[in-house]
């Protein structure tokens, strides 16, 4: 009897543990309600307000030899009028020089969010400016953001026009007459999936907001680009992905939602352009842009999950997994007929542009003035003067590039973002010009230790 009663005792707990594990592992994620977030950011300024620490002033100590993650760069037109440019930060908000780098001053330090995807400068008015918060590259560092800002004079102050459920930005877009015609691509939750993302519209300033373009839950659009000879035509790529716990944001079985898409009609219709590219299952991030000189030429930085190198038998990556070889990795490819047909410009050897995290990058630019000329973004900045036959490495930078500029009246005129910072260059890339962190001490820290010596170690 009492080896009866024990065997119950044991099976009862065995049953009870079994269902507290199977009801922990179906566990839902819930994403925090926006207006709860925005609430809580109101809370934290009020305390600050009353804080008897509100006062205290903060001094660098540095680093001095690095500045921070960049993740877009805006630059106010004409240059040489103006010598005014911001620069969004993955962690560190948002930047601005109004004489040509001589001086940096933050201007978005008080913000819910200093995690910012995109800045942009309204084409017609260089006093209207738009951030977009939330780093979309998806780093292991990328942190969400709570929505769009915008400013009416230069930066000086910012107020919040909504979108908070976003939580990632890559790029805003303006109207190049009319600057209350804004779109806003969002790419949406980095951990899960949520109807937050697509491309967003407005026609009255950032008062109201519609979702004019959307494909599903777990795909957002992650690039849109403008017609340069016609404000009505847009294009946005789509990128499906996901971060886990276990792994990077990268192209898993069944997914197929990253694509290009084109409207005619200021987004009121979107068809797929897809005719020449990767199949739907390999294509991972992708990245587009128009030549300004020649709006027919579109461009695309596709990073290909395709596998184009088989594994040994019994390969492994650097965490002991099997692999199934090498993918094709980056791609670019060229249409001449405004996205109707595509073709392949580069050959295999601009796979590694990426290394084994394309999904980082995803950025393009081609030369206002030149078709044949494009930038491609990657662990280096890489340009080709034959649409993408062969590319050189540009060096004298940081590694890991993410925001390029090219002055339509001078294409010598740089200004890139990268990890290690903002860089100028007046030569086309030959020569660059650094902001360390003195100028900007934008630099993501993860920890910080200190002693109590004098002077004190940190």
């Amino acid at each position: 009897m009492i080896h009866s009663r024990a065997f119950f005792t044991v099976v009862c707990s065995l049953l009870l543990v079994l269902f507290v594990s199977t009801a922990q592992s179906q566990t839902i994620i819930r994403n925090t309600d926006p207006e709860q977030r925005m609430n809580w950011y109101n809370e934290h300024v009020a305390m600050k307000d009353i804080s008897l620490f509100r006062d205290l002033e903060w001094s660098f100590i540095g680093p001095t030899n690095i500045s921070g993650r960049c993740t877009d760069v805006a630059v106010a037109t004409p240059y040489n009028e103006n010598y005014t440019v911001f620069m969004a930060a993955a962690s560190g908000g948002v930047w601005r020089t109004t004489n040509d780098g001589t001086t940096w001053e933050p201007v978005f330090d008080q913000g819910p969010s200093t995690s910012i995807g995109d800045v942009t400068i309204a084409p017609s008015d260089n006093n209207i400016v738009w951030i977009g918060t939330g780093e979309a590259n998806i780093f292991r560092s990328s942190m969400a953001g709570a929505g769009v800002f915008k400013s009416t004079d230069g930066g000086d102050t910012w107020q919040h026009m909504g979108l908070v459920g976003t939580h990632t930005i890559p790029r805003i877009v303006i109207h190049p007459e009319n600057p209350d015609i804004v779109y806003v691509a969002a790419s949406g939750h980095e951990w899960t999936w949520n109807e937050d993302r697509g491309v967003y519209k407005t026609t009255n300033g950032g008062r109201s907001w519609d979702k004019i373009f959307y494909v599903n839950e777990r795909t957002g659009a992650i690039d849109l680009v403008m017609d340069p000879s016609n404000s009505n035509t847009l294009y946005a790529s789509t990128w499906e992905r996901i971060r886990r716990h276990w792994n990077d944001p990268r192209v898993e079985p069944g997914m197929s939602g990253s694509s290009i898409y084109k409207t005619t009609d200021a987004g009121r219709n979107w068809e797929e352009i897809t005719n020449g590219l990767p199949r739907a299952e390999h294509r991972g991030r992708i990245g587009i842009d128009v030549c300004l000189s020649n709006p027919n030429v579109v461009y695309a930085f596709i990073d290909n999950y395709e596998i184009g190198e088989p594994a040994e038998p019994g390969a492994t990556d650097s965490y002991g997994r099997p692999v199934t070889g090498r993918i094709k990795g980056s791609e670019v490819y060229r249409s001449d007929d405004k996205g109707r047909s595509w073709r392949k410009m580069s050959d295999p050897s601009i796979g590694r542009f990426g290394a084994t995290y394309g999904w980082v990058f995803g950025q393009i630019r081609v030369d206002p003035n030149d078709e044949n000329t494009i930038y491609v973004m990657g662990l280096g900045l890489n340009v080709s003067n034959d649409a993408g036959k062969t590319f050189r490495s540009l060096r004298g930078m940081h590694g890991d590039h993410h925001a390029l500029w090219i002055e339509p009246a001078n294409s010598n005129f740089l200004v890139n973002g990268n990890d290690g910072g903002i860089y100028f260059s007046y030569d086309a890339g030959i020569n660059w010009q650094f902001f360390p962190g003195d100028k900007i001490p934008a630099v993501q820290f993860f920890n910080i230790m200190y002693d109590m010596d004098e002077p004190f170690h940190v």
